[in-house]
């Protein structure tokens, strides 16, 4: 790591960029990274004045740091993500904090307390200890998701070259449960309420009721974190998309602020196809490509930037009739005192009710619900020691739930001569009321904490929009369901010669891994290689010794912000 007082450089818009890639969230600057590190020649488009996606962090005051995404993640030691860090020289630079190996997560019930311990066999252990006169169910339920895990570390997921007879051999479970709903899985073992509402406790990671949840999906999640335990970000979630934005510099490639993509240009083909010939951003600027990584949102991508005609009818309908994934709501509070007084470094489920189906019910009808289940995170509590989340002796914590994206429940008009959404008074009187009610809960559980707060503010769905451009305000994509899971996802490659999709909608679906991850697979769709094969096999692509980030006075935030074409050249 260079010892020089570090110094934030920006360089030239590269000419003819051989990729432009849309939206710099973690599967776009993953992408990017990648792709810089191979010698090509990148640009990074992205229509806020901060790169990072979800994976920001914001500040207020120049006192206050809040996540806006990342809260937890695993993987980083000999996993997933250590794997991505490591394939371009990162993995060093980056510090993970462990949350408690105890009880990582804690769940709340009305009348029950389960702290998830790191471990397989931990987990098993405590969930029989707590419901004893269920071991039989449970056990047969955690081994179809230990085994089906299993599975997929030695045969991976299959693709149109696997052969399909050999994949039934080896990975039965994958085959058999894989893509069926854990409310099946429950059934089959004769699971009561509250221990399924215990195995799905963790289920607002992605949000889909779980008679629509794949088995793979939540024995994802569930062994993500239990194979070596939860982390959290050394400084915050920005620290990841920093070093990302600093290695795409490093190597001549770019990442350019407010650019906001208004229509990718395409031609017609011989064979009757089309290709891409570029992107013209909002202004009128036309950037020439033939290469372009799509990590927005997908509805925009193939009912609003593509022409008509260049986007195959199937694909058209099959895009519409996606389902977005419910949105959520957050709170960010500054508190005059230090949370690790009042809570572990740990994450709070305080779950109203143990029937997790009815949680989406007021959802689906357009209604908030009466009584929420709220997350509650704070990085003061997972890091500790570190400066830049609040001052002395103060503490941030966020509290979350979800939400309904239906505007007029949040009492918002959308006519043409209307204010701006966040100027009217009814859609203000709805955010107050939501926020005071996450208060009130948050209290249950952390005691009297209004008369300490400091700094209060929240987010909707509708400023996830303003900020992302997601489709209903979903962070989270099209859900993550049994009926568009997957192989019931669009490919990377499309059909229209030189576009490649990404981000959270894409196979490896959102959260950190999963936009990681696609970020690796995009890069791998564009230059016709199994990138992820190769840094399995111990490869590692550019000069980590000439990246400059994580020295003295680097500032993660500073190297993502204010990326726009007058910024300073290098």
């Amino acid at each position: 790591m260079s010892e020089e007082i570090w110094e934030r450089k920006v360089p030239p818009m590269p000419e003819d960029p051989d990729v432009v890639v849309i939206g710099s969230g973690l599967a776009g600057l993953t992408a990017a990274a990648y792709l810089a590190a191979n010698d090509q020649r990148v640009l990074v488009l992205e229509q806020y004045d901060v790169a990072g996606g979800c994976s920001q962090t914001f500040r207020r005051k120049n006192k206050w740091q809040f996540d806006v995404g990342l809260h937890y993640i695993g993987g980083v030691k000999t996993g997933e993500i250590a794997r991505i860090l490591q394939g371009i020289g990162l993995h060093e630079r980056i510090e993970f904090p462990e949350l408690d190996p105890d009880g990582f997560d804690t769940f709340v019930f009305p009348d029950l307390e389960f702290k998830v311990p790191k471990g397989w066999d931990n987990y098993v252990g405590r969930l029989v200890e707590t419901f004893p006169e269920e071991e039989e169910g449970l056990r047969g339920v955690t081994d179809v998701m230990r085994n089906l895990m299993d599975e997929l570390r030695e045969v991976g997921i299959p693709d149109s070259n696997t052969d399909l007879a050999e994949y039934v051999e080896k990975a039965p479970t994958v085959v058999s449960w894989g893509m069926r709903s854990v409310n099946e899985l429950f059934e089959e073992h004769y699971l009561s309420e509250r221990s399924r509402a215990v195995l799905i406790g963790q289920a607002g990671d992605y949000a889909t009721p779980p008679s629509r949840t794949p088995v793979i999906l939540h024995a994802g999640l569930v062994d993500h974190y239990l194979q070596e335990g939860a982390f959290y970000v050394r400084g915050g979630g920005q620290e990841l998309a920093g070093h990302l934005v600093d290695l795409i510099h490093s190597y001549g490639g770019r990442v350019r602020t407010h650019a906001e993509v208004e229509h990718i240009a395409t031609a017609s083909t011989e064979d009757g196809g089309h290709r891409v010939t570029g992107v013209e951003l909002k202004g009128g600027e036309v950037i020439d490509t033939g290469n372009v990584i799509a990590t927005g949102d997908i509805k925009h991508l193939f009912l609003d930037l593509l022409d008509s005609e260049a986007v195959p009818e199937g694909i058209r309908e099959q895009v519409k009739a996606y389902r977005m994934a419910t949105p959520l709501f957050t709170v960010y509070l500054g508190l005059d005192f230090d949370i690790t007084e009042r809570m572990p470094a740990t994450n709070y489920w305080l779950h109203s009710r143990y029937d997790q189906e009815a949680y989406y019910d007021p959802i689906a009808a357009g209604e908030f619900d009466t009584d929420p289940p709220v997350y509650i995170s704070s990085a003061s509590a997972k890091d500790p020691g570190h400066e830049g989340h609040a001052p002395e002796g103060c503490s941030t914590v966020e509290l979350m739930t979800w939400a309904t994206p239906d505007p007029e429940a949040w009492g918002v008009d959308e006519s043409e001569d209307a204010p701006k959404y966040s100027r009217q008074a009814a859609y203000r009187e709805a955010k107050d009321r939501l926020t005071e009610q996450l208060i009130d809960r948050a209290e249950d559980q952390l005691g009297e904490i209004r008369s300490h707060i400091l700094w209060k503010e929240a987010a909707t769905p509708m400023t996830q929009t303003r900020y992302t451009l997601s489709t209903g305000g979903s962070s989270y994509g099209i859900e993550l369901a049994t009926d568009q899971f997957g192989p019931l996802r669009l490919e990377y490659r499309t059909p229209i010669e030189g576009l490649v999709l990404g981000g959270v909608s894409s196979r490896r679906g959102h959260g950190i891994v999963g936009a990681m991850s696609g970020g690796v697979e995009s890069a791998s769709a564009v230059l016709g290689r199994n990138l992820r094969a190769e840094v399995a096999g111990g490869e590692v692509f550019g000069e980590p010794a000439i990246l400059t980030s994580g020295g003295e006075g680097w500032d993660a935030l500073e190297a993502c912000r204010k990326l726009q074409v007058k910024a300073l050249r290098a």
